[in-house]
């Protein structure tokens, strides 16, 4: 028997396909061959960089899916199902739109599927007509009895040099407008210590990006898997909230277990947006800007040598195209070591999606992921104080000012930070052109190959599938990143 775990690409530019050259280790697809038994044959093929050999023989096509790779995964459990072949869907995207993944596949996997995934298998052993349409687990069991991640899928693929594992799952915030926060219901889940050092003595690399929502999002639990890490003497980022700064312990516990630095939500300079989308750590709790406030935040963050990737959404009820220009210049003059601007985008389940769709404001049909007209990183909504497009324009903006060779060369220059070691000095420089190129790459960009409308795929016969709503097949993402796009 043989399952084929599938990582879909985004689509395609305007005039020629898209190879993502950023693209790191699908973890989750690791885990979930992890956890398959030995006697089934595992292959992966990364649509972000190879062709998908559709006519290989193979028993289930499980496909993990993001939002912004809904498109393409459709088309791709097309191609599968016109052969015959059962599909399964997971990840993110299948448990907050179910009923809308159910129309692309024979089986949606709901949660993380740890605890679910060996049903699956099982069902497929009896064969295909044994596969449910819908498996569901709860999200946030990490990785079931310590099983290590199938790294040896990853090899030859062109991923960053970079290992890829979790701590923890999910936030403790709830923030409106977080898909992570709707999928774990605001829940922090933490992996015992020893499994995640077992796992890390377990790879040969000795930087790693921890893929946790919040990794810092139980202070206490940090710490105690921190000052167990200190003596491995690896490097490592991951993504936290900005509250850790509150708490000198464990700012120093970042700095001498290796960490380079956090993607960090800073969001907005807005008291106003910050209170709107109850993003509860960046509140300011004194008598200060926003600016002033976070201004102190990051001296803490520089003093630790912290090399920040600050996280900004833009089109916020409060913003205007001056206070997006203000969030740039406050952004530049920190030199933070990357910087995101994204477009506010209102991801389905969410209370942020239901209040825009109360008001009227969505765009696209409201389901700017499937339109084929939509194109990445522009607007999928109206904004208060400014139109789509000059929002669109705005965010542009910002990201091409941010990526230029000139301004790159001049955030360089910190020496509590990016000078403060040839290390950091080599990432700074390593990764900054990467995330530059893909940035002026990804702009505009269509979802999937097709031009044309998504369509559910008609009922097939074949390989022994039955035509009844138990005949299905799945995949779930059982880590779970955000996009680090």
């Amino acid at each position: 028997m043989k399952i084929t775990f599938i990582k879909p690409n985004i689509g395609r530019m305007e005039h020629s396909l898209y190879v993502d050259e950023g693209r790191m280790e699908p973890l989750q697809l690791g885990v979930l061959a992890g956890l398959t038994p030995s006697d089934v044959e595992c292959a992966l093929y990364d649509d972000r960089m190879e062709d998908i050999p559709f006519d290989e023989p193979t028993d289930l096509a499980a496909i993990t899916v993001e939002i912004y790779t809904a498109r393409r995964s459709y088309e791709i459990a097309a191609e599968y199902r016109s052969r015959g072949v059962p599909v399964i869907l997971g990840g993110f995207h299948p448990t907050l739109v179910p009923e809308e993944c159910s129309l692309h596949a024979d089986s949606i996997f709901i949660g993380d599927a740890e605890t679910g995934w060996a049903e699956v298998v099982a069902d497929l052993r009896r064969g295909p007509s044994h596969l449910k349409a819908r498996y569901q687990a709860p999200p946030g069991v990490g990785q079931a009895g310590g099983v290590l991640p199938r790294r040896d899928l990853f090899k030859g693929k062109g991923y960053l040099p970079i290992t890829l594992m979790q701590f923890s799952r999910g936030c403790r915030f709830p923030c409106d407008f977080c898909a992570i926060s709707r999928f774990f219901d605001r829940r922090h889940f933490v992996r015992p210590n020893r499994e995640v050092l077992e796992e890390i003595a377990r790879q040969d690399r000795k930087l790693i990006f921890f893929v946790d929502d919040n990794f810092l999002s139980n202070h206490e639990a940090a710490k105690s898997f921190l000052r167990e890490l200190i003596p491995l003497r690896i490097r490592w980022v991951s993504q936290a909230s900005i509250d850790m700064t509150h708490d000198l312990e464990l700012m120093e516990l970042l700095e001498e277990s290796g960490c380079l630095g956090n993607v960090i939500g800073f969001e907005s300079l807005s008291p106003g947006n910050l209170k709107l989308m109850k993003k509860a750590p960046n509140l300011v709790k004194q008598d200060l800007s926003a600016w002033d406030y976070y201004q102190r935040q990051v001296d803490v963050l520089r003093e630790y040598h912290q090399q920040t990737w600050a996280a900004f959404t833009l089109g916020h009820d409060h913003d205007t195209l001056e206070s997006i220009r203000e969030l740039y210049q406050f952004a530049e003059s920190n030199k933070f070591c990357f910087a995101a601007f994204n477009i506010l985008m209102p991801y389905p389940n969410t209370p942020y999606y239901a209040r825009l769709e109360a008001e009227g404001r969505l765009l696209w049909d409201g389901q700017w992921w499937l339109h084929p007209e939509y194109r990445f990183n522009h607007a999928a909504f109206v904004p208060k104080n400014m139109s789509p497009d000059e929002l669109t324009e705005a965010c542009w903006e910002c990201r091409y000012r941010w990526n230029r060779p000139s301004t790159i060369f001049k955030r360089m220059w910190d020496f509590r930070t990016h000078l403060s070691s040839f290390y950091r000095l080599g990432v700074y420089l390593g990764y900054n052109p990467i995330y530059g190129k893909e940035a002026y790459k990804k702009q505009g960009m269509r979802f999937g190959l097709s031009r044309d409308g998504i369509k559910p795929h008609p009922s097939y016969q074949g390989s022994g599938a039955s035509t009844s709503a138990a005949r299905t097949s799945l995949i779930a993402s059982s880590c779970l990143s955000r996009n680090v796009k």
